[in-house]
């Protein structure tokens, strides 16, 4: 009898044992990928997101590189500054112009690159292999290399005017051709990677489609444009944002070419903002100056987000 109730008693722990085992293993299962993920989470708010959101705060604050004390809060009032201040619009316009001027150029340049590596020419291996090399050189040797090719005295550009008979121009010291030369600088820089992703877009165009459009009598350039361009909008969308984006952040060609000048010809939001950090030591500037930025770059990515949004409800229609 004894050892019938041990027997029965000895039931229930087993169970309750097994049980036991199985929610602790479920428990591991289901913390083993964040457990993976946690060191490069710790890494990420270590190294970007509390220096990110530190240099944001500081806007709020009236404070100088070179205090040793705590800033005083002024609140919004660094933003309202800058605001009413027509040197910092002027910024921004020099922003937008470097931005819309080198995006949609090097797009340009891309797409023409992108439709001709498409087609069937010689050597198209070795023609994309060598389309990569700019867009692999270090930002700032692309800007020594550019302010070479633009110097006054010795530059390669004034060598090619002098050539065909032209006076040389003062290109990266003149107010009026400076900003010009930075932008051909960054064009050159990005449309390597912009027509790798658009040769990647349309190499995954169906050859159903160029065979329909031939049919309908649509060829050439009629054929790209009307047929061809518009399967691969979505990408030509997400290449535009990138370089937008990029481009709102770019720092080493305007300051290594010509340091914000001349006069604030080639001063942009990220030159700017390192100029009130580290040469005006004012760093509730700098940090206002960073939260505006933040703000346009949110503005830029919520437009391409409404036209995503747009474009699926399209497409189930």
């Amino acid at each position: 009898m004894s050892s019938t109730r041990a027997s029965t008693s000895a039931i229930p722990a087993s169970r309750n044992s097994r049980s036991g085992r199985r929610r602790s293993s479920r428990i591991k299962h289901r913390a083993f990928p964040f457990l993976l993920v946690a060191p490069t989470l710790v890494l990420f708010l270590a190294v970007v997101a509390y220096p990110f959101v530190q240099s944001l705060l500081y806007g709020l604050f009236d404070e100088s590189l070179l205090d040793t004390g705590e800033g005083q809060f002024v609140g919004l009032a660094n933003i309202a500054d800058l605001l009413s201040s027509g040197e910092f619009w002027s910024v921004v316009g020099n922003t937008l112009v470097f931005v819309g001027g080198s995006t949609f150029g090097a797009f340009a340049v891309a797409l023409a690159v992108a439709l001709a590596l498409n087609s069937k020419i010689r050597a198209r291996a070795a023609w994309r292999s060598a389309l990569l090399v700019p867009w692999l050189l270090p930002g700032v040797v692309v800007a020594f290399l550019w302010r070479w090719i633009f110097d006054a005295n010795y530059g390669l550009a004034n060598g090619v005017l002098d050539w065909v008979s032209i006076d040389p121009v003062n290109w990266l010291d003149s107010p009026r051709f400076a900003m010009a030369a930075v932008i051909v600088a960054k064009i050159w820089h990005s449309f390597p990677w912009m027509a790798i992703l658009i040769l990647a877009a349309l190499q995954g165009v169906p050859a159903e489609v160029y065979d329909a459009a031939a049919i309908d009598g649509a060829t050439g350039w009629k054929q790209q444009v009307h047929v061809v361009l518009p399967q691969i909008r979505p990408a030509i969308a997400l290449t535009l944002l990138l370089e937008t984006i990029w481009g709102l952040q770019h720092f080493e060609l305007p300051y290594v070419m010509t340091g914000g000048g001349p006069v604030g010809a080639t001063t942009t939001l990220s030159v700017d903002l390192y100029q009130s950090a580290f040469h005006r030591f004012d760093l509730g500037l700098a940090g206002a100056i960073g939260i505006l930025w933040t703000v346009l770059m949110a503005v830029v990515v919520a437009i391409y987000l409404f036209y995503s949004a747009r474009q699926e409800r399209e497409a189930r229609a």
